[in-house]
């Protein structure tokens, strides 16, 4: 059970996803329905998790997804752990936060507060 799943485990039947596509090392989150199960909004960011897969990656990829929860916006987040895309954004230091076409942090983990900010 993934992360998503973890935290937006719902019986209803809505089109919340997690995909992890191999050939490129993304992993791809959404949720854009009616359930409120993470999206009672109509924004819809598109959030990338910039990193390895280390712990801090995965802690920023789960403070990420729950600022998100709380707030209620529909998004679209991928987890990019293959460091010659990494290079492609010009961070030097992961984890990395893009949040709609731009780099917001890189080289620490922020936490839930900090990333409910930067959404806002």
């Amino acid at each position: 059970m993934g992360l998503f799943d973890k935290l937006f485990k719902k019986d209803c039947g809505c089109s919340c996803s997690a995909e992890k596509i191999e050939e490129t090392k993304k992993e791809k989150t959404s949720c854009s329905c009616d359930c409120n199960c993470g999206s009672s909004s109509d924004k819809k960011v598109l959030v990338k998790i910039l990193g390895s897969g280390c712990k801090n990656c995965n802690t920023l990829e789960e403070n990420t997804l729950e600022a998100l929860k709380e707030l209620g916006f529909g998004f679209q987040l991928e987890h990019v752990r293959d460091f010659s895309e990494i290079a492609k954004y010009g961070i030097m230091s992961t984890p990395g936060l893009w949040i709609d076409g731009k780099i917001v942090s890189y080289g620490k983990v922020l936490s839930k507060e900090q990333i409910k900010e930067l959404l806002k």
